[in-house]
């Protein structure tokens, strides 16, 4: 089961320490918690996806990737990993890229969508909330804290995808605030020499 399908919502509403009032996470082994309260996609986006793959029905409005956020103005470019914005009466703090995960694949119809998704950049992101409050659909995001202006989250995707193996360029991540699953992913790339095998994640479970 997976709560991916997101729906628009009149009115404020409640945002607490495990996300939106009345939303669910399908698995919380990989989904959900503090470090993942709430999902933000770039509605900016949408654009290059129709160009990519042509009419589809889940990009004719905003909630196609399973956010709970969308807003235009804002991507993986101008976002930096820590930077706190303040939404209605929200504190948010950005704590980690998304890594797209094989459920994109059964939502789209689209047996690739993940490693198109994960190749693009386009990923989003997810916040962790440092004060509880409520939003509604028209709300601005307010920069208010920049702790790491250096660390986009397109560099840090640079790092995850492209350039996997830079030995400076790890190096210099262990130095930011990272959740735990990725400090691990640093760490053990630099022990290694290697880059994780990403298939289950991006293409689901073997069916025997």
């Amino acid at each position: 089961m997976s709560a991916i399908a997101k729906t628009p919502l009149a009115g404020r509403v409640r945002i607490g320490e495990s996300g939106l009032e009345g939303d669910e996470q399908g698995d919380r082994r990989v989904h959900g918690g503090p470090d993942k309260a709430v999902h933000h996609y770039p509605y900016d986006h949408y654009r290059a996806w129709r160009e990519e793959l042509g009419p589809h029905a889940l990009l004719d409005r905003p909630g196609a990737f399973g956010e709970n956020l969308s807003s235009s103005g804002l991507t993986e470019a101008e976002v930096c990993l820590g930077d706190r914005f303040r939404c209605g009466s929200v504190l948010l703090e950005v704590s980690q890229a998304r890594q797209p995960c094989w459920k994109l694949n059964d939502r789209f119809a689209i047996a690739d969508m993940a490693r198109r998704v994960q190749a693009s950049g386009r990923t989003g992101w997810y916040y962790r909330v440092i004060e509880a409050g409520e939003v509604e659909a028209g709300d601005a995001l307010d920069l208010v804290e920049r702790a790491w202006p250096d660390w986009s989250l397109q560099r840090i995707a640079t790092m995850l995808y492209t350039r996997t193996l830079d030995r400076e360029e790890l190096q210099a991540a262990l130095a930011l605030p990272l959740v735990p699953s990725w400090r691990k992913l640093v760490e053990a790339r630099l022990a290694r020499g290697a880059v994780e095998d990403w298939s289950s994640r991006i293409e689901g479970p073997v069916t025997p």
